[in-house]
């Protein structure tokens, strides 16, 4: 009996010893962490890192401080490689529930611009953060994921190419719209004084668009290689049984074969008529007035038009509709109409810089048939140009796009010689002939 009472007080003295050491262990990682923390927040970067070395080692779980202050420390105070990596993993391993998608992908931009993992190992890391969320992944790894995906199944497997192609840009669609809405709030009254925070919420907006725009622009480039309509329609053709009541499927076929002006391939026609039976919706009956139009019945493509448009509520969506409109006014050569619904598109979205793209290139496609003359036709590239530059002085999200085609309209307009030998004096006013009629000034 007193050999058990002995065991037992043992036991209890072994395990009180370890409570007591258990709980010295954590008054001491409480007491490094906030001195960490607060050297860190005060700059004082030696002190802190004496502190968050210890903290790595023995209070790994503490918090994910420990690892957002820390990949501070390793990479730009200490520029330690090796270090910074540790800091990743272990975050991804204590904390695996902490914006996984982010952490994955800075660990992704960290490897590749040091040179500490191959081009697959990096694949792989940004593969998990896109499986976990793509709005979460940098715009810059957004674009090389997608371009990894091309580059893999581009001739093995182009749908898995067009599937990653839609879910990323539909991701950055979102995005986009978002600050849009964001950036109309803060410009529509232009008589307003944005106060500082304001200024910095604008420029913050617009950085982000603007960043976001390019990735869109890039991804478009990529798939423009192998989405043509020669790849498109066999594929669709093969696949159409197996999908034809899959909307998300069919609401992508049709959107991608009407980018590419594969409208007058039946197969187009097929899909927006499986696509409008499937999911009646206002995205539906905009594709499928296209084929009303089309087949003659120009009144039923104007009421399915109309029925579309009211049934969205989104200005900015509206917006999106009314120029998806007038590119199909575009294709079929209504010159006058395209214009008109894009302008209307920027009474939903007046930072809608698409539309003003879109006039800029229906004034291009009528330069030679706006004017008798060298100078008649090249003003016609003064038109273009103001529109172009709108697009990019609204619109960050296509400031580097509008601003190949202000290159393009700039170097287009009459020279002086060609304005001397007109007899038009520099900097008046000209109106442009034919169905643009606008006024514009002659270049200097």
């Amino acid at each position: 009996m007193k050999k058990i009472t002995f065991l037992l007080a043992v036991t209890m003295f072994l395990a009180t010893a370890k409570t007591n050491a258990q709980d010295d262990a954590k008054r001491e990682c409480t007491i490094k962490y906030n001195l960490f923390k607060g050297d860190f927040k005060s700059k004082k970067y030696d002190d802190a890192y004496a502190n968050w070395v210890y903290l790595m080692d023995n209070c790994k779980d503490l918090s994910v401080n420990i690892y957002k202050y820390g990949a501070d420390l390793a990479e730009d105070v200490k520029k330690d490689p090796a270090l910074a990596k540790k800091v990743y993993e272990q975050r991804l391993q204590y904390f695996p529930k902490e914006n996984p998608a982010k952490v994955h992908s800075d660990y992704a931009t960290y490897l590749f611009k040091n040179n500490l993992a191959s081009e697959e190992e990096i694949f792989n890391i940004l593969e998990i953060a896109y499986k976990i969320s793509p709005r979460d992944m940098s715009v810059k790894n957004i674009y090389k994921y997608f371009q990894g995906i091309t580059d893999k199944y581009k001739d093995a497997n182009p749908q898995r190419v067009f599937d990653t192609y839609d879910d990323v840009i539909e991701s950055v669609g979102e995005k986009l719209d978002d600050y849009a809405k964001k950036i109309n709030v803060l410009t529509q009254d232009s008589t307003k004084v944005l106060d500082k925070k304001e200024k910095s919420r604008l420029r913050a907006y617009s950085i982000n668009s603007k960043a976001l725009g390019r990735v869109e622009g890039g991804l478009d480039a990529i798939i423009s290689e192998i989405a043509t309509c020669e790849r498109l329609v066999p594929l669709y053709k093969r696949d159409f049984e197996a999908n034809k009541t899959n909307t998300t499927w069919l609401r992508r076929a049709v959107s991608r074969m009407f980018n590419k002006g594969c409208q007058e391939d039946s197969m187009y026609e097929t899909l927006a008529k499986a696509y409008a039976e499937s999911a009646p919706s206002a995205d539906s009956y905009s594709f499928y007035a296209g084929i009303l139009e089309k087949n003659g019945d120009t009144s039923g493509a104007a009421a399915m038009r109309e029925k579309a448009f009211n049934l969205e509520t989104d200005p900015i969506k509206k917006a999106k509709y009314k120029l998806k409109f007038a590119q199909a006014a575009k294709v079929r050569g209504q010159l006058s109409k395209a214009r008109s619904l894009a302008r209307e598109a920027l009474r939903f979205n007046p930072n809608f810089g698409k539309a003003y793209l879109l006039i800029a290139r229906l004034y291009q496609s009528s330069v030679n048939n706006c004017g008798t003359n060298e100078f008649e036709k090249r003003m016609v590239y003064a038109a273009a140009l103001r529109q172009a530059q709108r697009a990019s002085s609204v619109d960050p999200s296509i400031s580097s796009a509008a601003k190949k085609y202000i290159a393009s309209y700039r170097a287009n307009l009459p020279s002086k010689k060609v304005v001397f030998t007109a007899g038009v004096a520099p900097g008046s006013s000209y109106r442009i002939k034919c169905w643009i009629g606008e006024t514009v000034k002659v270049p200097n």
